[in-house]
Parts: C-alpha cells; sequence; structure tokens
C-alpha cells in the first residue's frame, strides 16, 4: 500500500511539472542568457543591454548577464559570440562600427552573412557635434572654417566607432580634412575634449548629454534628420547645408548561426515586450536613445545588410582606414 501511495504522488508530481512545461529536474531555467556588448561599461551598447538585462529576464524567466568585450571596433565580441554554443543562451550586441569593421579591417574573424543570426533592432541614437565651452567655434560653418585654415583635431572612442565614422563622414561632405585622435572608449574622449586637448568629437547624445547639461561641452549640430527632442535648440548638420553627413549609430542583438530560428523568435517576441514597457522606454529616451518599437528577425537582417553596403560605399570613397 505504501508503494502504491509514493508512486501515486510520484505521477502527480510529474503532472504537474509537464503543466508547466518544464519538470522539477530540467536545468535550462537556471541557465544564464549573456549578453556579449563590443564596448567598454558606459557606452551605449552597454547602457542598451544592462537597461534590458532585468526585464528581458523576468520575460524569459532565466537570469541575464552582461559581459563587456570591447575592442577591434566589436569584433572582439562578435569573434567571442560566433564561438559560442548556439543554444540561444549567448547573444550579442551589433551596431554600426559592427557594419563598417568588414570594410575598415583587412580581415575578420567571421563572416556577418555566415555567422551571425539576426535576432532584433533594438534602438537609434544620434550623434552631436561638440566643442569645448570656450571653443571661439559657435556653428557648422565656424568648423569648416577652422578645418580649412589648420589643422583641427578631433576625439573618438576608437578606430571605427560610430564618433570617428559621424566625423570623417562630416569630413567628406564639407570637403575637409580633420586629425583624428581615438580613445578608449567616448567617455574618454569626452573628457580630452572637456580637458581642451582636442578641440570636437561627434558623441554620441546619451554620452554628451552630462557635459551638454554641465556647460563643459557645447553643442554645434546633430547628425540626425530632425532636431532631437532633448536638444531642441541644436540644428542639425542638414540645416548646416551638409545633409549628406545625416547619420545614426544603431543597436541591435545577434545569435551565433545555427541557433535554432524558434529560440530567435522567442527572444525577439521577449524584447519585443520589453520595449514596449514604459519605464524601459523612459529610462532610454532619458539618456538620449530612440527605442525602435517594431523589429525582428527579418527585419534586422536586411537592415544590417543594407547598413554594411552604406558603410562600404562611405569608406571606400573617403578612404577611411582603422589607423
Amino acid at each position: 500500500m505504501l508503494m502504491k501511495t509514493c508512486f501515486a504522488v510520484l505521477l502527480g508530481l510529474a503532472a504537474v511539472a509537464g503543466a508547466h512545461g518544464q519538470s522539477p529536474a530540467d536545468p535550462t531555467a537556471s541557465i544564464p542568457l549573456m549578453l556579449v556588448v563590443g564596448g567598454p561599461p558606459g557606452t551605449p551598447g552597454d547602457l542598451v543591454a544592462r537597461t534590458l538585462s532585468a526585464p528581458l529576464a523576468a520575460e524569459l524567466g532565466q537570469p541575464v548577464v552582461v559581459e563587456n568585450r570591447p575592442g577591434g571596433a566589436g569584433t572582439v565580441a562578435l569573434a567571442y559570440l560566433v564561438r559560442a554554443r548556439p543554444d540561444g543562451n549567448t547573444l550579442g550586441t551589433f551596431a554600426l562600427q559592427s557594419a563598417a569593421a568588414p570594410t575598415l579591417m583587412r580581415t575578420l574573424p567571421y563572416d556577418p552573412a555566415r555567422d551571425l543570426a539576426a535576432v532584433r533592432q533594438l534602438t537609434t541614437v544620434s550623434n552631436l557635434l561638440v566643442v569645448h565651452a570656450d571653443s571661439p567655434m559657435h556653428s557648422v560653418a565656424d568648423v569648416l572654417a577652422t578645418a580649412r585654415a589648420g589643422t583641427l583635431a578631433y576625439a573618438s572612442g576608437g578606430n571605427g566607432t560610430p564618433a570617428h565614422l559621424a566625423a570623417e563622414l562630416f569630413a567628406l561632405e564639407g570637403r575637409v580634412r580633420m586629425q583624428h585622435v581615438p580613445f578608449n572608449g567616448p567617455v574618454a574622449g569626452l573628457t580630452a575634449l572637456a580637458g581642451g586637448h582636442v578641440q570636437l568629437m561627434f558623441a554620441t547624445a546619451s554620452a554628451a548629454a552630462t557635459l551638454v547639461t554641465s556647460g563643459k561641452v557645447r553643442a554645434l549640430a546633430t547628425t540626425a534628420p530632425a532636431r532631437l527632442a532633448a536638444h531642441p535648440d541644436v540644428p542639425t548638420l542638414a540645416e548646416s547645408g551638409l545633409s549628406g553627413a545625416t547619420v545614426r549609430d544603431w543597436h541591435g542583438l545577434v545569435a551565433p548561426a545555427g541557433t535554432p530560428r524558434a529560440r530567435v523568435e522567442q527572444v525577439a517576441a521577449a524584447l519585443g515586450r520589453v520595449m514596449a514597457q514604459e519605464g524601459v522606454r523612459q529610462r532610454l529616451t532619458g539618456v538620449g536613445m530612440e527605442p525602435v518599437a517594431t523589429s525582428g528577425p527579418d527585419e534586422f537582417r536586411q537592415w544590417t545588410e543594407s547598413e554594411i553596403e552604406r558603410w562600404r560605399a562611405v569608406i571606400q570613397k573617403g578612404g577611411i582606414s582603422m589607423q
């Protein structure tokens, strides 16, 4: 009788576990989802990943961990990602610099088309052309005139970063030359600008926000197609006569090739619900980012392919390199 009772209890427990889609011994719920970021802490991609990590964990029912692997215009992180098990528990950030890397670098440790699976686009973020608060330059016209008169040094967060690309596109459209001074991340570049060691920077709005608000740097223009809500008095480059220099950074997530489509779609759908949360949207817009409301694996793949082609043309025309 005791054996029959125990057996009945075990059957009951199995039925309950089956109703929840997971057995008590199933270890998958404790396996963390790792978000690999191709930049140091405080960079836009890192801010996006950390903003989404807690609500995404709640949506998926598993821990989400952010790991920074900076270097090589994001290629260090993506090289790590493509070697990960394609089970949907390791994802990586893919951004504007990732789209430029295939042209900027002679060789890549991966093939974006072959080795990566698109998941979803997350945000866009525009750059601000900023100068030191005491700079004699007060407009885009002043910057162009200064560049034509002599050497103008600009900072970036590193070779191949959005700040580097935006500045080179600006120089190409303005038909001027400027000296690139790369730093280890946008914060270091902005610190150098605030200290007067360089003359300007095309910093992302999110990275420059604090310094602009505090008056340590002055914003002269934005690379966005329209004026930013957070900086309504700052004109666009198009308003200054450089419509071809309009550009936005962007961020999304990719997985290793071979990740099951069902898992990719599950994560993409969960991210969509997270991006719709008002608290998440407020946190992102508060640092100058614009959440992408609608996206998915196919849409993001098409977007990345178009961006790779766009920046290939720009980089080749301008003779831009990682040097």
